[in-house]
């Protein structure tokens, strides 16, 4: 029967934990890497609607992209909803297991996922880990030479963005060689300059970035949370790929948010 440490050890084959940022918490964070799992919930958030969702569904794991606990606790006593969540959680017997930056990092990863939705090719890592080229955060590579706006609405397009915001004064008007990093990727805007990309595609870009680099680069912004909903898929996929009967479920209670007026 399949365990819990079985799908873990699926997950990590395909993005080693050593992969992640020093900041990040992956790996198993709630209940018995022994249990037998009966089906999986696959989540980006693990909220208290999500582990209802998994409780209704008979899913006694849910894989989420970003952690449940970043930082340890120092008391559980449901007050907030991280405690009331590990405290129902393992009520109810549902483990909870993150793939976090690791995924970012894996080759194949998050950002390779965004990229293959936007058709961009021939990628390599653009931020490579030391030692790894294969490794590391962010991706960059070439699309057929398409005109800035044409492609901006192609993204919106694909990732269902209510409001995609990119900085207006860039020069560019063709886009040739875009950069890309699911989540928060401001901190490589630098890099897709240096590497000469047109467009980097990314969320949680400040004011000042835009001020700051918008010259240079066609910056967008097409939110954290629309950036890094693919990370699903890439779950599913895993799994599937070595336990093919494995039964997996996307969330369907999770919401962004933030919402747009």
């Amino acid at each position: 029967m399949l365990k819990v440490k079985d799908i873990a050890a699926a997950i990590e084959d395909f993005a080693p934990k050593g992969l992640q940022e020093s900041y990040d918490n992956t790996g198993l964070q709630v209940g018995n890497p022994d249990m037998e799992v009966s089906a999986v919930l696959l989540c980006l958030d693990v909220t208290e609607e999500v582990l209802e969702e998994a409780i209704e569904r008979h899913c006694n794991l849910i894989v989420t992209h970003h952690p449940l606990l970043f930082k340890g606790l120092k008391e559980v006593t449901g007050r907030t909803a991280t405690e009331r969540i590990v405290i129902r959680a393992i009520r109810e017997n549902v483990a909870i297991y993150s793939a976090h930056t690791n995924l970012d990092s894996a080759w194949e990863g998050v950002s390779h996922e965004i990229a293959h939705i936007l058709h961009i090719h021939s990628l390599r890592v653009l931020e490579p880990k030391e030692g790894n080229p294969n490794a590391g955060l962010g991706v960059i590579g070439d699309i057929q030479p398409t005109p800035k706006l044409e492609f901006l609405r192609k993204i919106k397009d694909a990732f269902k963005v209510r409001s995609l915001r990119y900085s207006g004064q860039s020069p560019q008007l063709v886009v040739r060689k875009v950069a890309v990093c699911g989540g928060a990727g401001a901190s490589l805007i630098r890099a897709a300059i240096s590497a000469g990309a047109d467009m980097i595609i990314t969320g949680d870009v400040k004011y000042h970035d835009f001020t700051t680099y918008g010259l240079d680069i066609i910056i967008a912004d097409i939110g954290h949370y629309e950036s890094e909903l693919c990370t699903k898929e890439l779950f599913s996929r895993i799994i599937r790929s070595i336990y093919p009967d494995c039964v997996t479920y996307f969330a369907e209670s999770e919401t962004n948010p933030v919402k747009y007026m």
